[in-house]
């Protein structure tokens, strides 16, 4: 398990997040997107909250579309699930996130980010396994170059 952004503190209370996010394959030239957080300074793969009621698969979608701009989403198969636990001072706790994350595709090239991306880049998988900070990015990313 990866620990990320604030210390986890043990003392204070606990929420669950569930997440979906895809490594996004362009269809033709099959290498990858990534997206920057300006906030953060980092790179990233399409992710967010699983809204409830809705499925794994329709939240991956959904993320993706909102988070890239990219209206033609194909998923593919599973590629994994990530937990890991950090400490979220606007909450006032713990978050215990598990993200699944789903192989797709496009061909579409032009993004229009959500305003907490400053830029996006596509890229081989290798070069995006050296651009994200967090091991389970690179586990996923991996996982991307494994046959289905």
């Amino acid at each position: 398990m990866a620990i990320r952004g604030a210390p986890y503190r043990p003392q204070s209370p606990i929420v669950a997040e569930l997440a979906a996010g895809v490594v996004l394959l362009h269809e033709r030239e099959k290498d990858t997107l990534l997206l920057h957080h300006a906030a953060e300074d980092r790179w990233c793969l399409p992710k967010g909250h699983v809204d409830p009621g809705e499925s794994l698969e329709s939240a991956a979608v959904r993320e993706t579309r909102e988070e890239t701009g990219v209206e033609e989403v194909r998923l593919g198969s599973e590629l994994g699930e990530v937990a890991y636990r950090f400490y979220d001072g606007r909450k006032g706790a713990n978050v215990y996130k598990s993200v699944v994350y789903f192989l797709a595709f496009t061909r579409e090239r032009a993004m229009h980010p959500e305003p907490i991306f400053d830029r996006y880049e596509w890229m081989s998988i290798a070069t995006a396994i050296e651009k994200v900070p967090f091991e389970t990015d690179r586990a996923m990313l991996r996982a991307a170059l494994r046959p289905s």
